[in-house]
């Protein structure tokens, strides 16, 4: 028997050859990137509004404001940061609505690369106290939630798409519609901020 083509098994089309079908009129095509995306967005949403139905909720908004928006799509931009920015907005929108601080969830790990998953702090790789060895995971895990609760949540944005989506300067640059230099102080500001309350949380656990 010969050899399988490799026809039989074509790479699968990218985010922007999907959205192109779909604006063609092919729905299927639609179907096929929100569930190519679905877990990172729901995740990113979630860790952004704090809240699991409004992500939910939020999630929805999103996807509805692709189809309006979707002739104004730039053929020359990349879908996937298209996606998270017109998300990002809906979740302020929700924030502004509340109008008060959401809790964000940070216990789980970040997917990083191929060779496993880090935390939130492994990825941001800033000068924080290392956990007393009898410090719980779940006290470490507590403390990375309310640093990151105390933020603005212009700070706390920017960390997320910085360190839990991992977009380069650029892509935020772009999501955000800021100049790439206020990306660069921004979030080394967010940065900073998450380092000097996770300090402060770090020593009084140890002082307990």
């Amino acid at each position: 028997m010969p050899p399988p083509s490799s026809q039989s098994n074509p790479a699968p089309l990218t985010d922007e050859a999907l959205f192109d079908r779909y604006r063609s009129g092919e729905n299927a095509a639609f179907r096929t990137l929100i569930d190519r995306h679905h877990d990172d967005l729901l995740a990113f949403l979630y860790r952004l509004v704090g809240d699991r139905q409004a992500a939910e909720d939020v999630f929805q908004e999103a996807w509805v404001q692709v189809h309006l928006s979707a002739d104004t799509f730039d053929r020359e931009r990349t879908f996937r940061p298209w996606l998270f920015t017109i998300a990002a907005n809906k979740g302020r929108d929700y924030l502004r609505k509340k109008g008060r601080r959401q809790t964000v969830d940070l216990s789980a790990p970040v997917r990083s690369d191929a060779s496993g998953s880090a935390t939130f702090i492994d990825l941001m790789e800033v000068d924080v106290p290392a956990p007393d060895e009898a410090m719980r995971s779940a006290e470490r895990d507590a403390m990375v939630q309310r640093a990151v609760q105390d933020m603005s949540p212009q700070l706390r944005e920017i960390l997320l798409l910085a360190y839990f989506q991992r977009l380069s300067y650029a892509q935020i640059a772009d999501d955000l519609g800021i100049p790439l230099g206020t990306v660069k102080s921004r979030l080394h500001a967010a940065v900073a901020s998450f380092a000097q309350r996770f300090k402060q949380l770090s020593k009084g656990a140890s002082e307990v």
